[in-house]
């Protein structure tokens, strides 16, 4: 039986065996993870309604850039549960392994939002459809509407 997180404008459902931490980090800006037992991880942050989504996304990936010497950067968009979504599929080695992220960014009617999943590559194969559900399971309980510009 999955769980379920609903706080302050985030509510999803995530697998029962993973562990969840919702430290706030700054006022501004409302993050909660879930953690795989296998170390991949999936987070969704809420920042302010004016929030740029497409400059959340690219702020996402100079992180990642700063912290991974060589990284593979292919833009993308996509709409998923009604929800036009801008971001950013990463490649990179980590620990001689090879490593995914999948940064997306969305503005809903209250808040702007960026999902961002990360794990190693093996390990993605296993649960990737577990970080698509929980993706979709955020997004179905988001109001629809095309809030990008």
């Amino acid at each position: 039986m999955p769980k379920e997180y609903n706080k302050s404008g985030i509510h999803f459902q995530y697998p029962d065996n993973w562990q969840l931490d919702d430290t706030d980090t700054s006022s501004d800006c409302q993050t909660v993870s879930v953690f795989s037992p296998g170390g991949a991880f999936w987070t969704v942050s809420r920042h302010t309604r004016l929030a740029d989504a497409k400059e959340l996304a690219q702020a996402a990936v100079e992180a990642m850039r700063q912290e991974y010497a060589e990284i593979e950067v292919e833009a993308a968009s996509e709409t998923i549960a009604d929800h036009e979504l801008v971001g950013f599929n990463l490649s990179f080695y980590y620990v001689d392994l090879t490593n995914t992220a999948w940064i997306r960014s969305l503005r809903a009617d209250r808040s702007t939002f960026t999902i961002f999943y990360q794990g190693e590559d093996h390990e993605l194969k296993e649960i990737q459809a577990v970080m698509q559900a929980m993706t979709i399971s955020f997004l179905q309980n988001l109001p629809v509407g095309n809030f990008l510009d």
